[in-house]
């Protein structure tokens, strides 16, 4: 066997190799004559057939999985031979012509190598690490969106449980209607424009706003004519910037009532008891792990990002088309799981490459910086790390029985604590400043991918 290693760029070799003829058609006998033993064929019995009519149906098969192994086997030889870390899978391409040397099966195998990671100094690094507080207003909210989430409707103006709903008998924010309307464009129905007994929210944003705006003031029995301009950017795309008229007629009037924050809205939550002081303890338990997470997410993205920063590489042609690859096919997969029909939608990488290239550059970071200052995660952490996912659940031992008994599931927790090593190594070199930041900006605020 003979091999020669060609520098093409920075990354890219080109890896020439040669093996005797005689040793593929050594190996396509045997495996035809270990495949004669079962070979069937008309007017024969099994493994009477003739090696002539066995090699006829099969030798190209067996041919091809000999040479695939072989050339599998001494590319892999090579490469380690030469020290060559490869990325990704090779181009194979037979050499022909006066390039091949005769009695020998030649080929050049064309790939990339992994690049040599530079991380610079991390104390001239400035990361801004945030912090964030759960105060009694954000619980005061939390369990406004509870209330909310358990709202329940009385016909207004009549004697209920819980009042007639007060003086106002026309309809006003909070309270739900039911109508009939039907629109027209220029004296003519389109299509969407026109339902009985329709029922909505108002307050809550469903309808257009001209249309909730109509809507408030009537009473039970009234109707109303309004103009309503459709914004240019109108999801129906018939009527989009259009001007249409609407007749609407108001059938029936609900008001909310809002359970009140008491014991028995405390047990609704799972409070046994009923204790509304233990009820917002556990609001605030949940709020602050919530909390935490996100705090996490958005210092870990700082590090990530001031190491992408002082770190020097290049970046892999086949590692980016791999990782673009795969964020298609997670694309494709979330939107066919959504109800879409993703059958005939492209997906051109080129919406990918941005996320993608983030993603290789920072893995192969991670990996340099992890194995330079030993940071990889313990079974000791690991372990922690599923007990706190586990606090959530009412049984924890199914949680760590989730987790370790699935290897792929595992492997996902050691990653996370290996990052988490990372983020404090970090942290712990570079300057940090403190950042309060307010929940409600820390809630909204979307992660990187």
């Amino acid at each position: 066997m003979a091999t020669s290693v060609e520098t093409l760029s920075k990354l890219e070799r080109r890896l020439t190799i040669s093996f005797p003829l005689a040793d593929v058609q050594a190996e396509v006998e045997k495996r035809l004559k270990a495949r004669a033993r079962t070979a069937k064929a008309p007017g024969f019995r099994v493994g009477k057939v003739p090696m002539k009519m066995v090699a006829a149906q099969y030798g190209y098969q067996v041919e091809t999985e000999v040479l695939n192994d072989k050339v599998g086997r001494v590319f892999n030889d090579a490469a380690n031979e030469n020290n060559l870390r490869v990325a990704g899978y090779p181009k194979i391409e037979p050499k022909t012509g006066e390039a091949a040397i005769e009695g020998s099966v030649s080929f050049d195998a064309i790939f990339e190598i992994y690049p040599e990671v530079k991380i610079g100094d991390l104390s001239g690094l400035n990361i801004e690490r945030v912090t964030a507080d759960v105060s009694d207003i954000e619980i005061d909210k939390t369990l406004d969106i509870l209330r909310k989430q358990r709202v329940h409707y009385h016909v207004k103006g009549e004697q209920s449980e819980h009042g007639d709903g007060g003086l106002v008998n026309s309809a006003q924010n909070n309270d739900r209607v039911t109508v009939d309307f039907v629109g027209t464009i220029d004296g003519v129905k389109f299509e969407g424009g026109e339902a009985e007994d329709y029922v909505f929210v108002l307050g809550e944003g469903r309808m257009l706003a001209e249309f909730e705006t109509a809507t408030i003031g009537l009473l039970v029995g009234e109707s109303k004519i309004f103009s309503l301009v459709f914004p240019a950017d109108y999801h129906g795309k018939d009527v989009a910037g259009k001007t249409a008229e609407f007749k609407i007629s108001l059938k029936k009037l609900e008001w909310s009532h809002l359970p009140e924050v008491d014991g028995e809205f405390a047990k609704s939550l799972g409070v046994a008891d009923g204790n509304v002081t233990t009820m917002r303890e556990d609001i605030k338990v949940n709020l602050q792990r919530e909390v935490g997470g996100r705090v996490k997410t958005k210092n870990k993205e700082s590090v990530m990002d001031a190491l992408i920063k002082i770190s020097e590489l290049d970046v892999p042609r086949a590692l980016l088309d791999q990782e673009v690859a795969r964020l298609t096919e997670v694309t494709r997969q979330d939107m066919a799981q959504r109800g879409m029909n993703v059958a005939n939608v492209p997906f051109p990488p080129e919406l990918f490459v941005a996320q993608a290239e983030r993603r290789v550059r920072l893995g192969l970071i991670l990996s340099e910086f992890v194995k330079v200052n030993k940071l990889q995660a313990t079974p000791d952490q690991v372990k922690a790390q599923i007990e706190e996912f586990a606090q959530s659940y009412e049984d924890p031992r199914e949680v760590l029985k989730y987790y370790y008994t699935d290897r792929r599931r595992l492997a996902e927790v050691e990653a996370l604590t290996l990052e988490e090593n990372v983020v404090n190594f970090v942290l712990e070199k570079a300057k940090v400043t403190e950042k309060s930041v307010a929940f409600d900006e820390l809630m909204g605020s979307a992660a990187k991918a």
